[in-house]
């Protein structure tokens, strides 16, 4: 029996999602908006590109959790995108209350899901999705640290004229201008970064990485990015659906963990069926640990706003 997913939230994320998974057949897929005709037009659009490309995934779209229930995984997209000269946390009000409805709807319908939480300010709303679901920590995570990764990544390959394939890098932290990449762990082709580049040009590039979200919305205008936050949710729903227990950087819920309790932040994880099996802790040096809980208080102090 193929495994259901359900993409809440029918804008270019959530549609890229629900494309992602299908074209990987990872399970049968469930559009969920509250636009009428969106979520089942999108699906069904999608569902007739499958004999050209492929894949036997179901695709359905709905207004209403009811074709949703007894969901494997659920990938929260909803809300709405930043604008230009918009922050992720002036998002915070207005998301709170679109993602904790969905939290509701979820415990509901899915009781057994894990979810993966793609809205921003996308920390403190993994936060909202654990407290209203009452799930335990382990099955409710952040896309966050995948996304970072893959745009640090990528300004390295751009700055090297290498592949990307052969930079390996990890990105730390709130989702955010707080966020913490790590030159002293990124290499190429297993060379240190710090090798190949300038001291000047890598705080250049962590502060593009910083800023790779508002690079987009300032360029787009209208709108946000999405083929990248998509690309890093498929990856994390393929890693949990598939028990391939590959080692991603998520936001998880610590208790203790670098010196962190009580928020979501961006740490490496092992993505299991079970969701999130383990969190690794990296030895960090006396900066980048104080980066690390400098960003997490920033998330924590955004929790504190909330009204749930």
């Amino acid at each position: 029996m193929r495994k259901k997913i359900t993409v809440i939230g029918g804008g270019h994320v959530g549609e890229h999602v629900a494309m992602g998974c299908a074209m990987k057949q990872l399970g049968d897929v469930v559009l969920v908006d509250i636009v009428e005709g969106m979520p089942q037009g999108k699906s069904l659009d999608l569902f007739e590109a499958s004999p050209v490309l492929g894949f036997d995934a179901v695709t359905r779209g709905a207004n209403s959790y009811d074709e949703t229930a007894g969901s494997d995984v659920v990938v929260i997209t909803a809300g709405i995108a930043r604008k230009p000269g918009m922050s992720r946390d002036d998002l915070q009000n207005t998301n709170a209350k679109i993602v904790k409805d969905c939290a509701e709807q979820i415990k509901k319908s899915s009781p057994n899901a894990i979810v993966i939480v793609v809205s921003n300010p996308l920390d403190v709303m993994a936060y909202v999705a654990m407290k209203v679901t009452g799930f335990p920590k382990g099955r409710v995570m952040g896309m966050a640290g995948i996304l970072d990764t893959a745009r640090y990544r990528s300004f390295i390959a751009m700055e090297l004229s290498v592949s990307v394939e052969s930079v390996s890098a990890i990105v730390l932290g709130g989702h955010g201008d707080s966020m913490v990449p790590l030159p002293r762990l990124t290499t190429v082709g297993g060379i240190p970064l710090t090798e190949l580049v300038s001291p000047e040009r890598i705080e250049a590039i962590v502060k593009r990485t910083a800023q790779g979200g508002a690079e987009i919305v300032n360029l787009l205008k209208t709108g946000s990015a999405y083929y990248a936050p998509a690309a890093s949710s498929v990856e994390m729903v393929e890693s949990i659906v598939l028990d391939k227990k590959k080692v991603l950087p998520c936001a998880a819920y610590l208790e203790g963990e670098y010196g962190i309790s009580g928020s979501f932040v961006g740490v490496p994880v092992k993505l299991g069926a079970a969701g999130i099996e383990n969190v690794y802790q990296i030895r960090l040096d006396e900066a980048e640990l104080k980066a690390l809980q400098a960003s997490a208080a920033d998330v924590k102090s955004n929790q504190a706003k909330l009204s749930l």
